[in-house]
């Protein structure tokens, strides 16, 4: 379960850059096709907090679905649900163009 050392890796990200401070929120985008478990996160995310300046914070995350662009066909903006897709005319010559993101997108910390 790789997700647990993501979520450790996050955590500490967050607490190396705001140390001393309470962090109330943290706010995530985790694209369908990243090949990471949002749920997974969500699970592992109070565990690996514990006794940081993350503990107690609310863990909000956004899922952008997968798009792809064909470079056979050149047919764009495809929905994607895998991270190694297929287009209709069979080609798996696919560009991933969304939704393959792991990006912390804010953090909101105590007055």
């Amino acid at each position: 379960m790789h997700e647990l050392a993501v979520t450790q890796g996050i955590v500490e990200m967050i607490a190396d850059r705001m140390p001393g401070k309470r962090i109330l929120t943290v706010n995530l985008t985790i694209g369908q096709v990243s090949g990471v478990a949002p749920d997974a996160i969500r699970f592992c995310f109070d565990l690996v907090a514990a006794g940081t300046v993350v503990e107690g914070a609310r863990l909000h995350i956004d899922t952008p679905p997968g798009r792809a662009r064909c470079r056979s066909c050149g047919r764009d903006g495809l929905a994607v649900d895998t991270p190694i897709p297929l287009c209709g005319c069979g080609s798996a010559d696919m560009e991933v163009t969304g939704g393959g993101e792991l990006t912390v997108v804010s953090v909101e910390v105590a007055a």
